[in-house]
């Protein structure tokens, strides 16, 4: 089929006329279903705080964190090593970070109920080379009681932002101030100054085209990328690929995982020119940095970064976290050397996030696997 004759089809022919109905049904929505869910009543309080921690951003949207439920008040956190990325997250950091954002969005669920809970990261120590299968968190009720955090309530409408920002609207600096304050203000940098934004735009552009031209890394994300309805709520993780839009080009074989594979194909150039305006349109950025690099950090950096996402949807502000040149494999050294120049962190610092922020319609909740397959014991 010609591009043009497609091109009709879609914009007014046999989908328009004979489809709408079809198309109004693509919406994967039963595999959106914990985040209608949160919160919900159980005989076992643990079971409403995860509902809540299931929802953290994590890399990929691997959703990695598995639960040990079987000690009465005690919550022990793994992580599942199916789940891991190891082309584009070699040493775990990442997960690592992931797994950080769920341990903060559990505390504030359980905070939110005056309860408090005591963390203890890695009680059974860690290697800096990779998650293994020791645990990663002992979350245990303690003693006492706690205060709920305010941005305990925009968890449900939290998003990762992945849509074309509005240029007319730039993001003040008064409310990045806040996003850095609930981030803690040491640990996070920030800029809207447009020549450096525009400096930034072009080094997490270039960090993005070497990973998708590189071919381990490019594999890994598309063997993770779900095409349609039926293949998102099947795998309800990794990168969804959603609606009429997304179904019809699959159909008719302009959007397919081998064209995505293939630098030299139209359908990633395709694939290349959509990703385009997500990196173009960047207002500004914030960056998560840590004293170092250990397990322990990594961890703290998920909590930072979960903390200004919430901070950033209380005031209406997107976000979307560009990982690329931060990753460490051997085709991305020049980028994660440039991006480091350009950030300036302090001696000693590791920059484990970088994340645009502007304004955008809010999406829809990623999707989620059930929370009763995050449980290994109960």
């Amino acid at each position: 089929m010609g591009r043009r004759t497609f091109l009709s089809i879609l914009g007014g022919g046999a989908i328009s006329a004979a489809g709408a109905s079809w198309g109004l049904t693509r919406d994967p929505t039963a595999a959106r279903a914990a985040w209608d869910m949160a919160g919900s009543s159980s005989d076992d309080p643990r079971i409403r705080w995860l509902s809540w921690a299931i929802l953290a951003p994590n890399p990929h949207n691997r959703q990695p964190w598995m639960v040990d439920l079987s000690a009465p008040d005690v919550i022990t956190v793994f992580a599942q090593h199916d789940r891991r990325l190891p082309h584009t997250d070699p040493f775990d950091r990442q997960t690592t970070i992931g797994l950080g954002a769920f341990l903060e969005l559990a505390r504030m669920a359980v905070a939110a109920e005056g309860i408090r809970l005591d963390t203890e990261p890695f009680p059974s120590g860690s290697a800096p080379d990779g998650l293994d299968a020791r645990p990663i968190a002992r979350m245990t009720v303690a003693a006492g009681t706690a205060k709920s955090d305010p941005l305990f309530v925009h968890a449900g409408a939290r998003r990762t932002n992945r849509a074309a920002y509005d240029l007319s609207r730039p993001v003040a600096p008064e409310a990045i101030a806040t996003i850095r304050q609930a981030a803690g203000p040491d640990a996070m940098g920030w800029t809207a100054d447009p020549q450096r934004v525009k400096r930034l735009r072009g080094i997490a552009w270039r960090a993005m085209t070497t990973e998708l031209k590189t071919s381990a890394t490019a594999r890994e994300s598309i063997d993770l990328t779900r095409i349609g309805k039926a293949e998102i709520i099947a795998n309800p993780d990794g990168i969804s690929l959603a609606g009429p839009l997304m179904e019809s080009l699959s159909i008719v074989g302009l959007l397919s995982r081998e064209a995505m594979a293939d630098p030299a194909s139209s359908g990633f150039q395709s694939m290349l020119a959509a990703q385009r305006p997500q990196f173009d349109t960047a207002m500004a950025f914030v960056w998560v940095m840590t004293d170092g690099n250990d397990r322990k950090a990594q961890l703290e950096a998920g909590r930072s970064y979960l903390r200004a996402n919430l901070a950033a949807t209380s005031l209406g502000i997107a976000m979307q976290p560009f990982s690329q040149a931060l990753q460490e494999y051997a085709e991305m050294v020049p980028s994660f050397t440039e991006l480091h120049d350009a950030l300036a962190p302090p001696e000693g610092s590791r920059v484990q996030m970088f994340a645009r922020l502007g304004f955008a319609s809010p999406p829809s909740g990623s999707p989620r696997w059930p929370l009763a397959t995050r449980i290994m014991k109960a």
